[in-house]
């Protein structure tokens, strides 16, 4: 059986792909390296990360973006022997604005190398691209329009790409303006028994969230919608342990079987905040005897029947890492990790501080995703701060504006103290406790995530001891993380929780700290 979703924590935006025996998925990153997370499976069962695809400025530059901008909903595909990733890199999204520069990137292997990303255009996100039977390719994308009074989702865009020479020919054109339901996003175009399949998101990202279907004979339309309703969606029914479904692509396995990869979240309580973001989830596709693909009930299920495939067991992920390298399940925000900031070897990670907890440029943090709503992340700190303004410690952290830190810092005599702070909606709050410790000497710390509540504790030595602290967990969610002023939009949460490990160095001394390991446990209730 497959269990939903298959691949916890925030994954969002799924495109799967087969090539061969080998089923990959691909999701989005937003404003964390590397961009573009990969995962692999022979079974569609058992899943191994990969890590990220755009693992270099070379690759991404996401220098200065926005929270919950940076890399949206990518594409990936295979032709001519060659895996294709489209991607968007969001610079702007408020104010009525969006800067959308969208780029080509191609491997003869997904684990590259990959080469230079080629620009193609900036009207719209969530490109992918359709590979069709004569041999020509065709790049989608939804149209945003900026102008007020219009509507900003103007439909699916359909223009043609060389794959020779990597560029756009011709002019765009508009296939589908998308069902009642609206806010037509996230295109994805399969051809089966000579019908072109256009699958689509729609609904907006939230509980109204949902995945349409429409058909064509002709590739450029028009394009009929199932007459049945929504390909998949939970927005009729809160009860559902998943919501938010929608936002699907399809893959046909060896065997002949159809699966459905799209996004689900796992609300705290009904219609609640999303911690976790949104999930990525499978469901088994059938096809009616007239041509129409179809989800069970058109809604999202927990557990559902595998493909007739071999089971292919992949290696877990051990609790603990001691850093001989940073594996996959780590990401760095706004900028790759490189030695020169973020350095592993055989029982210790050194990171150099960088910005403060609101700096977008070059900030020092190496963080893992939350994949259960009870949790526990803890590690062993070395750090000699000398001012106020040298920190390291671990933090819960959602974005720049809502975290939750457990650190290491000196006061203004230079000795060093735990101490805590929380960031809600960008306002700091510093909690009312200060334990002072002894230079130089290690200190474990341990952040547990217990539902709705956050607590922290630390152990110098002689046993652990929980902060006096509560904190409230649901301030790391898509739903808090969401701000608007005068009906303005101004941040998105698209993202989910991290937990990781954060040194600042705000006078720009050079100070460094060391974590001997890093252990993440998922404990079940």
């Amino acid at each position: 059986m497959i269990h939903n979703p298959v691949l916890r924590g925030f994954e969002p935006d799924p495109v799967i792909l087969r090539v061969g025996d080998d089923h990959y998925i691909a999701t989005s990153t937003f404003e964390w390296y590397p961009g573009v997370r990969l995962h692999h499976s022979r079974d569609l069962v058992n899943w191994q990360a990969l890590g990220g695809i755009l693992d270099s400025e070379r690759l991404l530059d996401l220098t200065g973006v926005p929270d919950s901008g940076g890399v949206w909903a990518p594409g990936l595909s295979y032709a001519d022997g060659l895996f294709h990733l489209v991607f968007t890199v969001v610079d702007t999204y408020a104010e009525g604005w969006k800067d959308l520069p969208n780029y080509v990137t191609t491997a003869p292997s997904v684990k590259g190398p990959w080469s230079d990303p080629v620009p193609l255009h900036g009207r719209g996100f969530d490109v992918s691209l359709f590979h069709d039977e004569d041999g020509r390719s065709w790049l989608l994308n939804m149209r945003f329009d900026w102008r007020p009074g219009r509507e900003s989702f103007a439909g699916i865009e359909l223009q043609e790409y060389d794959r020779e020479t990597r560029r756009l020919l011709g002019e765009p054109r508009t296939i589908s303006v998308g069902t009642a339901a609206g806010v037509a996003e996230g295109p994805h175009l399969y051809q089966r028994d000579g019908w072109y399949y256009l699958v689509h998101a729609e609904g907006g990202t939230g509980y109204e969230h949902g995945a349409a279907v429409a058909r064509s004979r002709d590739l450029f339309g028009p394009y009929e919608s199932d007459p049945s309703g929504p390909f998949l969606t939970s927005r009729h029914d809160p009860s559902l342990a998943l919501q938010k479904a929608g936002h699907c692509s399809l893959v046909e396995t060896s065997t002949g079987e159809w699966y459905a990869a799209h996004i689900v979240a796992r609300p705290y309580g009904e219609r609640g905040r999303c911690v976790l973001g949104r999930e990525t989830a499978l469901q088994p596709v059938t096809w009616t005897e007239d041509g129409w693909p179809r989800i069970a009930g058109g809604v999202p299920a927990v557990t559902v029947p595998a493909p007739g495939l071999p089971p292919v067991p992949v290696q877990r992920e051990p609790a603990t890492d001691h850093f001989d390298v940073l594996g996959p399940q780590w990401s760095t925000l706004r900028r790759p990790a490189t030695p020169d900031w973020a350095d592993p070897s055989p029982g210790r990670l050194r990171i150099h501080g960088g910005q403060s907890p609101a700096g977008r440029r070059t900030p020092s943090l190496v963080a893992r995703r939350v994949t259960a709503q009870h949790c526990t992340f803890e590690t062993e700190l070395t750090f000699g701060p000398r001012t106020p303004d040298h920190l390291a410690g671990v933090t819960a952290c959602y974005n720049t504006r809502n975290w939750h830190y457990l650190y290491v810092t000196a006061n203004d005599d230079g000795s060093p103290l735990l101490t805590a702070l929380s960031c809600t909606a960008g306002h700091l709050t510093a909690h009312p406790v200060e334990i002072p410790l002894e230079p130089t000497r290690p200190v474990v710390l341990r952040t547990e995530l217990d539902g709705p509540v956050l607590r922290f504790s630390y152990d110098t030595g002689d046993g652990r001891r929980t902060l006096p602290l509560e904190l409230d967990a649901t301030v790391l969610s898509d739903e808090h993380a969401d701000e608007f002023h005068d009906g303005q939009l101004r941040v998105l949460g698209f993202t989910g929780a991290m937990l990781g490990l954060w040194v600042q160095d705000l006078d720009g001394a050079g100070v460094f700290a060391d974590f001997a390991y890093a252990t993440y446990r998922e404990n079940h209730q």
